[in-house]
């Protein structure tokens, strides 16, 4: 196992374009990080800089103790899986999975045993004298995973390896990693833009927008106190409905107000916002934290019905109200007739969180977290 630290690293290309800005931070031993974000958010640029596929403009990155802004890659005890496969056509599963161990002359015997006992974890030994031609692309998928788990480096780093699959592979090549994280013990960092498999997967989110980082946390963490708007609707599916108003003080209470939403905030909130009295903010509430409100309940969003789609144990209302487009998930049994006059939906108040309009940060996160 390693540790790997990013001490104020930056990446430019040229003297106009940053794709990475001063970023500091450390994956602990052991540790499954994933680096999430949309595109061109300078996550696979930081693995490409581990791995040393990209030179580092400013600052160091260490393994243990060592600085490794200059250190070859083949020196670095690193494997990588990429999203396309790279595995050798001519080759049969087996010679695929020990190509690198050929390069290093380890023993016949050696060599054949580590293959075996990587392609059994891999679902793979019953194909090892097959071509990849002849083979789904789970299946090729999982020879370049063997590849890189095979070498039994001290770090595995993964550039959106499931991105060409379909969803059912997508799940259950999740699983063999997550298995191969917990056999093998080994630090592994993992880029992708699917929440799913951050969420999934990680033992902690890296989120990043712009080339910075914008909040490192495990993922439960990350769901439920995202530290800015841009966290808030980039975790989570369908992402957090926002509503752009300000607070308000009335009575000692204090208030958010927009153009359809009117809510009082619980006691913490108001301690939390008190020095926030009428700035532009924004109120964001997941949609699992809605629900369709009963006639006594005061905290409320009003909307008219756009559309609902029907997901199984869940329905997925789609509203429209005066300050835009919001939804609901709803328990089925609980919808009674649904059609376009004015719906009303609680607000779950504990749950909600304010955001600064001008800065994006989290007002409401509580001090012990």
């Amino acid at each position: 196992m390693a540790n790997i630290s990013f001490n104020s690293v930056s990446k430019k290309y040229g003297k106009n374009i940053t794709a990475v800005s001063d970023i500091s931070f450390e994956i602990k031993p052991g540790e499954l990080l994933i680096l999430c974000g949309p595109s061109g958010c300078g996550k696979s640029t930081v693995l490409r800089m581990l791995a040393g596929l990209e030179d580092i403009s400013s600052g160091e990155v260490r393994i243990d103790d060592v600085v490794i802004n200059q250190v070859a890659p083949k020196d670095r005890d690193i494997a990588m899986v990429f999203q396309n496969y790279a595995i050798y056509p001519h080759m049969t599963v087996f010679d695929n999975i020990a190509f690198s161990l050929k390069l290093r002359k380890v023993s016949k015997d050696e060599i054949r045993n580590r293959v075996e006992r990587t392609a059994e974890t891999l679902g793979l030994k019953h194909l090892l004298d097959r071509k990849p031609k002849t083979l789904s692309g789970g299946q090729r998928q999982r020879i370049a995973m063997g590849r890189a788990i095979v070498r039994e480096p001290a770090i595995y780093l993964f550039d959106e390896p499931l991105s060409n699959l379909d969803a059912k592979m997508r799940t259950e090549l999740r699983k063999e990693i997550l298995q191969i994280h917990n056999d093998f013990d080994s630090t592994m960092v993992y880029v992708t833009h699917d929440q799913i498999e951050a969420m999934t997967l990680g033992d902690r989110i890296c989120v990043m927008n712009e080339g910075v980082i914008e909040q490192i946390d495990p993922p439960h963490q990350i769901f439920d106190y995202p530290k800015t708007l841009f966290v808030a609707q980039f975790i989570g599916t369908p992402p957090m409905n926002t509503f752009k108003g300000k607070i308000l003080l009335k009575n000692n209470q204090v208030l958010f107000s927009s153009n359809s939403v009117k809510c009082s905030l619980n006691e913490e909130k108001t301690d939390m916002l008190r020095n926030h009295i009428k700035k532009e903010v924004y109120l964001g509430i997941r949609p699992s934290h809605l629900s369709i409100a009963e006639d006594h309940e005061i905290n409320i969003i009003e909307g008219s019905l756009e559309v609902s789609e029907m997901l199984g144990d869940e329905v997925l209302i789609h509203a429209k109200s005066e300050d835009g487009s919001f939804c609901c998930k709803v328990d089925p049994q609980k919808i009674n007739n649904l059609n376009n006059n004015l719906l009303r939906f609680s607000i779950n108040i504990p749950k909600a969180h304010i955001f600064d309009a001008a800065s994006g940060e989290n007002l409401t996160i509580p001090n012990n977290i």
